[in-house]
């Protein structure tokens, strides 16, 4: 059992070039360090600076707010100046910036901080993904990105034991380990990950060598010209207003209403993850020859019966049933976004692409836990669940209506995997 288990991982491994495991790697390492951190962090604001959740909210809404515009800027920078700068880039502000939020003293300090932070922090982002685009041929993408998404889910499970450890002693030590793991991740990038910037050797490419920066940001408009990419991002940002319920509104709606403790919240974290770190593989694999714009409104048609059953059922064992349905759909929808966004992404506009991408999660970020807080505090609290599973039945329908339009679109029909597998031991 054991030699068949090893001998499927090897299999697994030399399907993929050797410069992806590296990032899966330096990935792992650099995630542990923000999940050690990130769960406590308002802990850390409240008990630090003696305030309420209300202004913890405002610093982390002002993070969220500075790190979109932070990502728009990431997008044009990378394929200006290419991944690998941008990421060390990333890896030493992250350690910085770290170290800086360990050290304030004060609440009024920290407000102008998360707004250097958040718009620095995330200039990063679509380097990373442009970089995953960048690496792996397009039939190998989706699994690519599941294969990153497992490796997030296992760092989830191992970093908030270290920070719970370290928390209990001090919080400084928090904000320390995450800033020298993120120079430990920027040493191994340097050292051994090359540029990966395509280099397409076209008249349209040559000119974009000499284009100006400020045409390089206006390039975005070329992005939002895109129609039918702005209504993938359209039925995206739907999906991620409710998606984001899970984190931001959830455990608070748990325990006003049906009296479920934060570690039974934690304990639905938990499932997730597992859930991920188990089947997410396997689900890929299953959907990858699937035609892409069918499988995301697949995917959304879990989110529309996970979320929709908070609202119905009252049961803990049932509560974990709604999270596994939820997390079914995540398995199916993450990889397959991802794929999709670099799909329409012409190769020397990836990191642009990328970036507003990155907007479909980072507005409802911004916009999702102040509404669900007025529907929360209201006099039928259900309802957010409720509509919750409208937008995401509109969000599905979006996706299947994207199918029967672009489904047939030679970049959107799944390729065929090549005969021999990739060059793994050398490349």
């Amino acid at each position: 059992m054991i030699n068949k288990s090893l001998e499927r991982l090897g299999k697994v491994y030399n399907e993929f070039p050797r410069k992806f495991w590296f990032v899966v790697g330096v990935s792992f390492i650099d995630r542990i360090g923000g999940t050690l951190l990130f769960p406590f962090f308002t802990l850390y604001i409240t008990q630090k600076f003696h305030v309420g959740m209300t202004e913890a909210g405002t610093v982390l809404g002002t993070f969220s707010l500075f790190g979109m515009f932070g990502s728009v800027i990431g997008g044009a920078l990378t394929d200006r100046l290419g991944r690998r700068r941008l990421i060390l880039f990333g890896l030493v502000f992250s350690a910085v910036s770290t170290l800086a939020l360990g050290s304030v003293n004060t609440l009024t300090m920290l407000y102008p901080l998360a707004v250097l932070i958040g718009l620095l922090s995330d200039v990063a982002g679509p380097a990373h993904s442009a970089m995953i685009a960048d690496i792996l041929p397009e039939e190998k993408r989706q699994e690519g990105f599941g294969i990153l998404r497992v490796v997030a889910n296992v760092s989830w499970m191992i970093g908030p034991i270290i920070g719970g450890f370290l928390a209990n002693r001090s919080y400084l030590a928090l904000f320390v380990t995450d800033a020298v793991i993120s120079c430990i991740v920027a040493v191994l990038f340097y050292l051994y990950m090359p540029e990966t910037k395509p280099q397409v050797q076209t008249l349209a490419h040559e000119e974009t060598e000499h284009e100006t920066m400020l045409q390089t940001f206006v390039g975005y408009i070329k992005v939002l010209r895109d129609g039918p990419y702005v209504g993938f991002l359209g039925a995206s940002v739907l999906m991620g207003l409710v998606y984001q319920q899970m984190y931001n509104s959830l455990s608070y709606y748990l325990l006003k209403n049906h009296g479920v403790e934060p570690s039974g919240y934690g304990f639905l974290m938990t499932s997730s993850a597992i859930t991920v770190v188990l089947f997410q593989f396997g689900v890929t694999r299953l959907i990858k020859k699937r035609p892409p714009f069918l499988t995301m409104a697949v995917g959304v048609l879990f989110y529309v019966l996970g979320f929709s059953m908070f609202g119905v059922v009252s049961a803990y064992w049932l509560f974990v049933t709604a999270i596994v349905v939820i997390t079914i759909g995540e398995m199916i929808i993450m990889p397959t976004s991802s794929a999709l966004t670099a799909g329409f992404a012409p190769a020397d506009m990836r990191g642009r692409y990328m970036a507003m991408y990155g907007l479909s999660w980072g507005l409802p970020a911004i916009v999702g836990p102040t509404a669900a807080g007025l529907i929360l505090d209201g006099p039928n609290p259900n309802l957010l669940w409720f509509l919750g599973g409208a937008l995401t039945l509109v969000s599905a329908a979006s996706f299947y209506f994207l199918h029967l339009t672009l489904g047939k679109q030679e970049r959107f029909i799944p390729q065929e995997e090549p005969t021999q597998p990739l060059p793994a031991a050398t490349d």
